[in-house]
Parts: C-alpha cells; sequence; structure tokens
C-alpha cells in the first residue's frame, strides 16, 4: 500500500491540515470548514462527489529555471486556473491527487512536489451547477509541482489550453482572486 492508499482519507488529510497554518482570516475560516467536515459523521471520506463540500486536491506546475508557471484554461469555469481535481476511489492522499492531475491534465511525466511536499494554500472555492450535477464547494489543497521539461508540455484535450507564464503574468490572466493568491506565494519561492 503506498501513501495515495495507505490509511482513510480523513485521517491523512486530518494529518496534513493539523500542521498547516493560515496565512490569512479567510483561510483560517476555509480550514475551519475543512476539519469540521473530517469530523463530521462521513469524515473518513471528504473526498465524495456526493457532498455539497468535498475536497480537491490541485498544484501549480513550476518550471524552477525560468520561473514560469503553467496555466490550464478551465472551460466551465471560464479563466485559466492551477491543474487539478478529484480524487479516485480509493485515494486518500491530496499530494498524490494533485500529482496524478498534473500528469494526466498536463502529460509530463517528471512532475514532483517542489520545494516540498508541503500544503501551500487550503481555499473554499464555490462550483457552479452545470446539467450533470448541482452547485457545490470544493475545498482545494494546493501544493507546488515542478518539471524540468516545460516544452514537453501537452494538453489532454483542445478545449483544455496550457500556458507558461510568470506569476505576474498569470496573475493577470486569471479571474480568481484566490488562484491570485496561491499565484503571490509560489512567487516568493522562486524569488
Amino acid at each position: 500500500m503506498d501513501a495515495s492508499t495507505a490509511g482513510t482519507a480523513g485521517t491523512v488529510v486530518a494529518d496534513l491540515v493539523e500542521g498547516y497554518r493560515p496565512a490569512t482570516d479567510r483561510e483560517a475560516e476555509d480550514v475551519a470548514r475543512v476539519r469540521a467536515l473530517l469530523a463530521g459523521p462521513d469524515g473518513d471520506d471528504p473526498w465524495l462527489r456526493s457532498r455539497p463540500l468535498h475536497l480537491t486536491g490541485s498544484a501549480l506546475v513550476v518550471h524552477p529555471g525560468t520561473g514560469r508557471v503553467l496555466l490550464r484554461w478551465h472551460e466551465r469555469i471560464g479563466t485559466w486556473l492551477q491543474v487539478g481535481g478529484h480524487g479516485d476511489p480509493g485515494e486518500v492522499d491530496p499530494l498524490a491527487v494533485a500529482v496524478r492531475e498534473a500528469v494526466e491534465e498536463t502529460g509530463l511525466t517528471d512532475v514532483e512536489p517542489w520545494p516540498d511536499g508541503a500544503l501551500r494554500h487550503l481555499v473554499v472555492v464555490p462550483v457552479p451547477a452545470s446539467p450533470k450535477e448541482p452547485a457545490h464547494e470544493h475545498a482545494d489543497l494546493r501544493f507546488v509541482l515542478a518539471t524540468g521539461t516545460p516544452e514537453a508540455v501537452r494538453a489532454e484535450n483542445e478545449r483544455a489550453l496550457l500556458r507558461w507564464a510568470t506569476p505576474q503574468e498569470a496573475a493577470a490572466l486569471t479571474a480568481s482572486a484566490d488562484l491570485r493568491e496561491t499565484l503571490a506565494r509560489v512567487a516568493a519561492l522562486l524569488d
């Protein structure tokens, strides 16, 4: 059993969140909501998509040599975002989810936690309703992954465009205020 499936999802995430220190009041509120989710009656599987609030794992992929970050066009939301998504059945480690999603969405096979595997940002984001699901919220656990082969990037489909940018350029491209906060944190790491 590897780290992505060891223990229960609630236990793995609770351990991760326990050592995390929010940087803003809003983030402290979001951390409290995740702790409440984990303490609830179904806290052993906070990834369940049927819940109105559930976990997702995401990452900003960086190329440290050029100081650039990779953005993905999110057609449903209509803006540039980081890569990431939902855990698959049996997955419990949000970093492993972020890595898997990064590989699937970018085609990069050399992504790894950078400069370490620390949780960099925790944010609850609203997700609008679609024909397939009602409006809900993602408790997004964000990490930083690095690649040494930025030229190997390839989109998973023609609607999921990918774009390299400096953190400052990326902040101007996205409509997401919480991603701009994540970008500021990553820019400090890249400096």
